[in-house]
């Protein structure tokens, strides 16, 4: 399981994390730079294992057939809306990270097959899922690197539930990512959704997960970033 906090790399708000488990071990690794989370995908598709990778940003957003309710939170969001400050934020700079990130991956492992379906995954026992990460509020860890390990952790806990969230008509954000890509020229894709894990508060025992490669923690987020997506 992946996981990428979105967010400025030049600013360094930027974060990923990789979770494995082997038995009854939970191992965890991930850093601060972009190019390290596609080497890491990348080695680990390339070995012909089953990879999970989410993104802490929206990964669809709802075109409702009603005026009005245009730019209206998902259902499941609450008071995190796509379209709030945070949201749309995160939803920009996410537009294009993850577009980068699938791009580069393509470009390293082309015959990776993808998806968006946990049933079919599961099945096939190998590729790409591809899933989104809402970390918000008292869920939320001290860094970056946290927020992606609690997302990645929370993932293997809730992917047989519902997902957290839904959207009608939605307009698919990974969809244009796989496109752009050259994952896929299938433009069905453009109304595609995929599974939404919205870990709960409070934030996940990080200390019980053995650390297999140092990740690069920030300094303690302040209530402004707690109240915030990302």
């Amino acid at each position: 399981m992946y996981c990428a906090d979105i967010g400025s790399v030049a600013r360094g708000h930027f974060g990923w994390a990789r979770s494995e488990e082997q038995g009854e071990v939970r191992s965890r690794h991930g850093g601060t730079e972009i190019v390290d989370l596609v080497e890491a995908v990348a080695a680990d598709l390339g070995g012909g294992r089953a990879v999970a990778l989410g993104f802490e940003c929206p990964l669809f957003v709802p075109v409702t057939e009603q005026p009005l309710r245009l730019g209206a939170a998902r259902a499941g969001e609450g008071n995190r809306s796509w379209s709030a400050g945070a949201g749309a934020g995160s939803l920009v700079t996410g537009l294009v990270q993850v577009t980068w990130v699938l791009s580069e991956l393509h470009k390293r492992v082309p015959a990776a097959p993808f998806y968006l379906e946990w049933p079919t995954f599961e099945g096939a026992g190998s590729g790409l899922l591809l899933w989104e990460a809402f970390v918000t509020d008292q869920a939320k860890g001290d860094s970056h690197v946290d927020d992606a390990t609690i997302a990645a952790l929370a993932f293997r806990e809730q992917i047989r539930a519902q997902s957290a969230v839904s959207a009608e008509r939605p307009l698919s954000l990974v969809g244009v990512a796989l496109l752009w890509g050259g994952w896929s020229t299938d433009l069905s894709l453009l109304h595609s959704v995929c599974v939404v894990i919205k870990p709960p508060p409070p934030p996940i025992t990080l200390t019980d997960v053995v650390s297999d490669s140092p990740a690069e923690p920030r300094a303690r987020p302040d209530q402004r970033r707690r109240n915030a997506r990302s």
